[in-house]
């Protein structure tokens, strides 16, 4: 698999190359260069370039990218609205996303009131526990939610962590209703959290814009007062995805 992957990234560099060429690169026998090359071709992630012998990388490629460059765009879309966020609140601002039964953080903006360097990119958070997974739960269709939610479990984190089903949906329900979702210590003792939604063109909810801060400054009361604010940034973020509403 690491040869394999080597070969993908030898093509990205120099746009094509041939059997001996990758062979010496990555410090194996031709014989066993070809079979790496053959075996790529057939899941057309790479492709011989005309009749000179040469591969280049092929479209199967634009599949697999495909699958993350939504996420990408949301990134991308989103940091410079983050960044203004993060000032205007006071506190870390983060883009999350769903994966599988997980709310995962994408990006971070640290804001000028943060007390701690805590980086939640890349971290698998539980859906019930944050602010950024019940606003995602909360835009999802009944059916797909109470099924996610009886896949995932409701695990108590905290002791403020919600872990009954009906609770939980009337807390969603409220989500809907306020346009913003949040969590009073639930994930974790001493912080406070709300997230917005981000939609696509469709409508459907594909990422939360989230603010988070300690729980002595970061009250529900703030939390209310601020809110307005997080939520208009989420919309910007959303019509810059191709949201219409």
């Amino acid at each position: 698999m690491d040869r394999a992957i080597s070969v993908l990234e030898i093509l990205a560099q120099r746009g094509e190359a041939g059997v001996s060429e990758v062979a010496g690169e990555i410090e194996v026998h031709k014989s066993t260069a070809f079979r790496l090359l053959g075996a790529l071709e057939a899941r057309g992630l790479v492709e011989q370039a005309g009749e000179r012998g040469k591969y280049r990388l092929g479209f199967g490629i634009v599949r697999l990218a495909g699958a993350v460059t939504g996420r990408i765009d949301i990134t991308q879309q989103g940091r410079p609205v983050c960044e203004r966020l993060a000032e205007e609140i006071g506190e870390t601002v983060n883009i999350a996303v769903m994966q599988e039964h997980y709310a995962i953080n994408l990006y971070q903006v640290r804001g000028p009131g943060a007390v701690t360097a805590h980086n939640w990119v890349g971290q698998l958070t539980p859906l019930h526990a944050t602010s950024s997974g019940k606003i995602l739960l909360a835009y999802l269709p009944a059916k797909e939610r109470a099924a996610l939610l009886t896949e995932a479990g409701l695990k108590k984190v905290t002791p403020h962590t919600i872990t009954s089903k009906a609770k939980l949906e009337k807390n969603l329900a409220e989500a809907r209703d306020a346009g913003y979702a949040w969590t009073k210590e639930e994930l974790e003792l001493g912080l406070h959290a709300m997230a917005a939604p981000v939609l696509d063109r469709d409508g459907e909810a594909i990422a939360a814009v989230t603010a988070s801060g300690p729980a002595y400054r970061f009250t529900e009361e703030r939390m209310r007062e601020l809110a307005p604010v997080l939520i208009k940034g989420a919309e910007e973020i959303s019509h810059r995805m191709g949201y219409l509403g």
